[in-house]
């Protein structure tokens, strides 16, 4: 007679399991609103995550997540895991987009025309009238070494960003 035992995994295995999925489970207390609704997570599931974020007890946060780390256990955490992956993966896009237009305007704001010129040859159809302007105006609301916050400043971000994006 086989023994039951051979075809279960260990109680460590187990316990590795448990605990992945309550991290998993506090990836998703973690997210946006809109990021935890776009995974179409089980009824339950959502609730208990939605309920985490509004407690305050660290005590009665800890037993909280046991019980979405045990809620986790009983669907598949793959899906769960790609999108957050892929989450990931776009966030980390979006944030060297945003350096790259901030590099821009520093490099556009500190070196005037020449940093323009350097543009226009990564973008030839660039309207280089426009962008001398929107240069000027926005190096005429602080110097270079102060961080340009007026609107003439965010208007060039917003432009890079549009350009580079």
């Amino acid at each position: 007679m086989p023994d039951p035992d051979a075809t279960r995994p260990s109680k460590s295995e187990r316990k590795r399991r448990a605990h992945a999925a309550q991290d998993l489970g506090e990836a998703l207390i973690a997210l946006r609103e809109a990021d935890l609704a776009a995974l179409k997570l089980p009824a339950t599931l959502l609730e208990a995550v939605r309920a985490a974020r509004s407690i305050r007890s660290r005590a009665a946060g800890a037993r909280q997540r046991q019980y979405i780390g045990k809620l986790m256990r009983h669907i598949d955490p793959e899906p769960i895991r790609r999108a957050l992956a892929a989450r990931s993966a776009m966030d980390v896009e979006q944030m060297q987009r945003f350096k790259r237009a901030e590099h821009w305007r520093a490099r556009l704001l500190a070196e005037g025309s020449a940093a323009l010129v350097a543009l226009a040859e990564l973008h030839p159809d660039l309207d280089r009238g426009y962008w001398l302007g929107l240069v000027t105006a926005a190096r005429a609301e602080g110097s270079a070494a102060t961080r340009p916050q007026g609107p003439a400043g965010r208007t060039l971000f917003r432009a890079l960003r549009t350009l580079l994006g």
